[in-house]
C-alpha cells in the first residue's frame, strides 16, 4: 500500500504522508502512467471543500459512496448485556493469546484494505446480483477501549471519519459538511471481525449458547446476544428509533477462533414530524473471519469477507431490498501504540460548536 505521495506545492520538499494508506490496485486505476496518476490524486485530494459538491453528478456518486462507507464499512454493535457462555468464551481467550496478552493489550492500531461492490435497490423478492465492479480503498483503525476508537475509511475518493470519543460517537464523509449522526458511545463492529480478541471475549461473556453449525467445515458452537430495551432505547435518537439489535457469533470447537460473525438490526425513521410509523430499514451482516495470525503474542484474524442485506419497507411504498459485499484485508497491525492520547479521539469541530450553542 501507498503512503506518501510527492509534494505538489514543492518540487523539492519533502514527501507527503497520506491519511489513509490506499491499495496499489486504487493508484493504478487513477491512469495510464505515474505521473497522471499523482496528477488525478492530487485532483480530488483538493477537491474535499463543499464547494465542490454542488454538481448533481459527483454528489450523487459521492452520496453512494456514503452509504457503503457507513453501512459495510463503519456499523456500530450493540452494547454489552448480561453472560453465559464462559467456557466458549475461555477457549476463545486461549486461542487468541490467552489472559496475559488480552491484559497487555491496550491499545491497537491497524492499517488494511477493502474492496466493496453492491447492487441497486430492488423491489419485493426479485433476483438480484450485486455488481462485478468494485470500489476499492484502504483505512486506519485506532483504539484505546471498545468507547475509545476512530476509524479514517477511504474508497475511491470518498472518506468516512468515524469514532468515539468514551461520550459520544459521531460519522462523517468528507461530501457533507456536518457529521450524518451522532450518538451515545458504542464499540465499531470491525474490531470484533477478530482485530480485538480482548473486546470480543468481553461481549460474548454475556451471549448464550444456542446450538452448533458447521462453518467452513467447522463445528461451531454458536452464541447468541440480544440487546435489553433500555440499552435500545438509549442508542434510539429523536428521529429513528431501534427496535431490535441480535448479534451471532460461530466460534470453533476444533480452534475456539471466531469464525464467523452475523448481526441484525431494525430501526424506523421518522419522515415526517407527525409520522406515527415511519419508514423500517432491517440490515442484516454477516462477516466470515479468517487467516489468524500471531502479532506480538497476539491471534489476530487478518483477512475476511462481509455480506450486507438492507432492506427498506413502509411509507406506502414497496419493499426495497439491497445486497452488499466487502471484502478486506489486514495489511499492518501494532499494539501499545506510544503517545495515543485520548485527545485524539476528539469528536469533529461541529458537533462541539453545536453543543456550546
Amino acid at each position: 500500500m501507498r503512503k506518501l505521495c510527492p509534494n505538489f506545492d514543492r518540487e523539492d520538499g519533502l514527501e507527503t504522508v497520506l491519511e489513509v494508506p490506499i491499495p496499489e490496485e486504487m493508484f493504478t486505476s487513477m491512469g495510464s502512467y505515474v505521473a497522471l496518476r499523482w496528477k488525478n490524486m492530487a485532483t480530488w485530494m483538493k477537491a474535499q471543500t463543499s464547494d465542490k459538491w454542488l454538481s448533481p453528478i459527483i454528489a450523487g456518486h459521492y452520496n453512494e459512496l456514503s452509504f457503503l462507507l457507513y453501512v459495510v464499512g463503519s456499523p456500530l454493535k450493540p452494547l454489552q448485556e448480561a453472560s453465559t457462555a464462559i467456557y466458549i468464551i475461555q477457549q476463545y481467550t486461549a486461542a487468541t493469546g490467552g489472559q496475559a496478552a488480552m491484559n497487555w493489550l491496550q491499545s491497537v492500531c491497524a492499517i488494511g484494505q477493502v474492496k466493496i461492490s453492491t447492487s441497486d435497490f430492488h423491489q419485493g423478492d426479485e433476483s438480484m446480483k450485486v455488481r462485478s465492479t468494485e470500489e476499492t480503498g484502504g483505512f486506519v483503525l485506532w483504539q484505546k477501549n471498545p468507547y475509545l476508537w476512530c476509524l479514517e475509511l477511504l474508497v475511491s475518493g470518498c472518506k468516512v471519519i468515524s469514532g468515539s470519543n468514551g461520550k459520544i460517537s459521531w460519522r462523517q464523509s468528507s461530501n457533507q459538511k456536518a457529521p450524518i449522526s451522532k450518538g451515545p458511545p458504542r464499540p465499531l463492529r470491525r474490531f470484533l471481525q477478530g482485530l480485538d480478541p480482548r473486546s470480543t471475549a468481553n461481549l460474548f461473556l454475556d451471549a448464550v449458547c444456542i446450538g452448533e453449525k458447521i462453518i467452513n467445515n467447522e463445528d461451531c458452537f454458536i452464541l447468541k446476544l440480544d440487546t435489553s430495551k433500555s440499552a435500545l432505547e438509549a442508542q434510539s435518537g429523536q428521529k429513528y428509533e431501534i427496535i431490535n439489535h441480535t448479534i451471532w457469533g460461530y466460534f470453533s470447537q476444533r480452534s475456539g477462533f471466531l469464525v464467523k460473525f452475523e448481526d441484525s438490526r431494525l430501526l424506523t425513521v421518522k419522515t415526517k414530524v407527525d409520522d406515527s410509523e415511519g419508514v423500517f430499514w432491517e440490515t442484516r451482516t454477516e462477516s466470515v473471519i479468517e487467516d489468524y495470525k500471531y502479532v506480538d503474542g497476539a491471534n489476530i484474524a487478518h483477512s475476511g469477507k462481509t455480506f450486507v442485506t438492507v432492506y427498506r419497507y413502509g411509507e406506502q411504498s414497496a419493499n426495497h431490498r439491497r445486497e452488499l459485499e466487502e471484502t478486506w484485508k489486514i495489511e499492518e497491525v501494532d499494539f501499545n501504540i506510544w503517545g495515543l492520547s485520548n485527545d485524539f479521539f476528539m469528536p469533529p469541530s461541529e458537533i462541539k460548536n453545536a453543543k456550546q450553542t
